[in-house]
């Protein structure tokens, strides 16, 4: 078996239909606040940051949290992880010195060392010093298989939207007069030394309602943009679309697919066949995956009926790549694996032996080895630990060898090198413990929600708690968009939280993709408030049961999980002491004009639309915050650099609030982007931040005050 090369997956978002969709006016005297970046807006985040700065910044125990956070993030045995790559092993490392980070290589023999020796290819903190940009490395993009020839993609201040530029792995140098891409959303694919495919901002109508590419040109190197040619466009209604090449483990092109992204969860996929784009004929939430071993495969995210045959979703199917590209309609689908209660795929990578798959059983991890033998699959079970969350890592082109890794709440993680050929699993590393895990205990538990349907989550409390509800506790969640959460090593969390005498709660709410596709999509758009009854249960049940009161009960999430958080505190605010509300959704009846709002009509529905506005304004937060009513004090923290679910929701939430004389407390960070702090330094402070602000509400003697 060769390693296959998968199709990388399209950004999927959604819009609402211009035709049915009539634009709702809504009176909002803080609407001056979506201008991120006017003098008005961030003369109010200053004064707003002061504030803050000045009650958690000032607490002794914010400087004693951001050194334990900082000792942590920067410590010196931390183990590096890395990626396979021709010229050995390839790591992104920062710390102290490095704080925006350096890209790096060293062997495999060094890596299996106690002090490995690295060869610095590239210096993020040289870069940005020399060009005076705030620059976040957001990786590297190499043609292979020798992947001497690549392209940095770079962030300024941390924005969704990057630059792009040539660099000669070889030379370790930027290429003069090579590849350059200006800002913008969108990606760039290799062909050959002198060829991509270019899904970029072309000029104006050529970018989305939701601000992302839906044209896919040819440009040759030597050419302008204006001088590239067009092979695919989509259309401006789409969320996205664009084209690219799929190759097999040869790096052997084999044809070129499209897909329109009708909304965040459905695409149309084509296939090039004697210059024509042909339609496939699949469902939009099934989606071609890759080539493995002369076998093109099939990802289901919903039942699926082919050949005779009904497939539940979530499944993985395969058929002859050949007769694939003589009729990509009238091939024959056969399994190659199948979901059974209550399990999902989590990853899958394939190395130059063998196909590897993850599997989540009941929110635990599994981990299978596929070969095609003699026309079927032939599988095995790869020898990991149980009950620990699993992953799937990096893999070698032309052997069969591959990194895996082992974790859970209270154990560090491990990475493990597995052999394929000989099925020896070597322990590579072992993460150092940040704080003593012997004192813990993990429970999965679970409780029925509004609708009777039960529920699963996670505590990681001290072993010797005492059920009086007098414990302080942190319940996180995030619950949309299938986004899977899992067990993983609390090591800050550990140090900051629990060592304090807090415990921690993981809820799996139905929005997610603990369970697979259904679970996932029996809680979207008019059936969005099943994830937010899920959490309000789990937080009851953690009162019921002694665990905690409201007094000592905190919530925490970002993105969907702050928009998660903000449902949760408005429609029980009795349940709660403190809601740290993250890079949030908030205002869900402007969110579709607001940052890449427009991108998750799939996920909640279109504001535009009066059936469905109504699904959203029952729970959107922003419009919850009246006069007279009481709530927590809630902690928002955003970023200026968010241009994705942008500022403004955390803004507009923290000054209704203050017109309606409501506590709060609002944060800013000028830099970060949607994914939060881009240096240990200022991940330290942000963390500090949290837990500062955690320990008042929950903690301290007048935190009921």
């Amino acid at each position: 078996m060769k390693k296959s090369i998968f199709l990388a997956a399209a950004a999927t978002f959604a819009i609402g239909s211009p035709a049915i969709a009539q634009e709702v006016q809504i009176d909002d005297p803080f609407i001056w606040l979506e201008e991120a970046r006017s003098d008005e807006a961030l003369a109010w985040v200053e004064a707003e940051n002061e504030k803050t700065e000045g009650v958690i910044f000032t607490d002794p125990k914010f400087e004693a949290l951001k050194s334990d956070a900082l000792a942590i993030l920067q410590a010196d045995d931390r183990v590096p992880g890395v990626s396979i790559w021709p010229q050995g092993l390839m790591n992104f490392w920062q710390d102290e010195a490095n704080p925006k980070g350096i890209v790096r290589f060293t062997s495999m023999e060094s890596y299996r060392t106690d002090n490995p020796e690295w060869d610095v290819v590239l210096d993020i903190d040289q870069l940005a010093a020399e060009e005076g940009r705030e620059w976040v490395y957001r990786g590297m993009n190499c043609l292979g298989p020798e992947r001497k020839h690549c392209l940095v993609i770079l962030s300024d201040g941390g924005k969704d939207a990057n630059e792009i530029r040539e660099f000669d792995l070889e030379t370790r140098t930027f290429v003069e007069g090579g590849f350059f891409f200006e800002e913008s959303l969108g990606g760039v694919q290799w062909v050959d030394e002198d060829t991509l495919l270019v899904s970029r901002d072309f000029g104006e109508g050529t970018m989305t309602e939701s601000e992302y590419p839906f044209i896919t040109k040819v440009l040759k190197r030597g050419q302008t943009l204006d001088e590239a040619v067009e092979i695919y466009r989509g259309e401006p209604t789409d969320v996205s679309a664009g084209a690219s090449v799929v190759r097999d483990g040869d790096y052997v092109i084999h044809g070129r697919l499209a897909s329109r992204g009708l909304n965040f969860h459905e695409r149309e996929y084509y296939w090039e066949k004697d210059g024509e784009w042909v339609k496939l004929d699949i469902p939009t939430k099934v989606s071609p995956s890759g080539i493995v071993d002369g076998r093109m495969l099939m990802s289901l995210r919903e039942e699926w009926t082919t050949s005779g045959v009904t497939y539940p979703a979530d499944s993985l199917l395969s058929a002859d790549l050949d007769a694939f590209k003589a009729d990509p309609n009238g091939v024959t689908w056969e399994p190659v694996w199948t979901p059974g209660e209550r399990q999902t795929r989590r990853g899958f990578n394939t190395s130059g032996g063998s196909m590897y798959l993850g599997v989540l059983d009941n929110v635990r991890g599994r981990v299978f080895k596929y070969n095609y033998v003699d026309g079927e699959w032939v599988t095995s079970l790869v020898p990991l630990p149980d009950n620990a969350t699993l992953s799937i890592g990096s893999a070698a082109d032309d052997t069969d060898e591959i990194l895996l890794y082992s974790t859970d709440f209270l154990t560090p993680s491990t990475t493990y090198f597995f052999n394929g050929e000989t099925g020896d699993l070597e322990v590579l590393k072992q993460s150092p413990a940040r704080f003593d895990g012997s004192d813990f205990v993990i429970e999965q538990r679970e409780v029925a929600s509004a609708d009777g349907v039960m529920i699963p989550y996670f505590v990681v409390r001290h072993k010797d708690t005492v059920m009086d509800g007098s414990t302080p506790t942190l319940l996180g969640g995030y619950g949309g968009f299938q986004v899977s959460r899992v067990p993983s090593y609390l090591g800050t969390t550990g140090k900051l939280w629990l060592e304090n005498g807090g415990a921690y709660v993981l809820g799996n709410m139905r929005g997610g993709g603990e369970f697979g596709p259904e679970w996932h999509q029996t809680a979207i758009r008019e059936n969005k408030q099943r994830t937010w009854d899920d959490f309000i249960a789990i937080a009851q049940d953690l009162v019921d049961t002694g665990l905690t009161s409201p007094e000592h009960l905190g919530i925490e999430g970002g993105s969907q999980g702050g928009l998660l958080v903000g449902t949760a505190f408005t429609q029980r605010p009795d349940l709660f002491n403190a809601a740290i509300v993250a890079i949030p959704l908030f205002d869900m009846l402007r969110y579709h004009e607001i940052g890449r709002g427009a991108s998750w009509i799939g996920e909640y529905g279109d504001p535009r639309i009066p059936e469905q506005r109504a699904w959203i304004q029952s729970y959107s937060p922003y419009q919850k915050l009246v006069p007279g009513a009481e709530f927590p004090k809630v902690l928002y923290v955003t970023s200026t650099a968010d241009d994705r679910t942008h500022p403004s929701h955390g803004r507009k939430a923290a000054a209704r609030m203050a017109a309606n004389g409501q506590p709060y407390y609002y944060y800013e960070d000028m830099v970060g982007g949607h994914s939060g702090g881009n240096d240990p330094e200022q991940q330290a402070k942000l963390l500090a931040l949290r837990y500062t602000y955690l320990m008042q509400q929950l903690m301290d003697e007048d935190s009921g005050e």
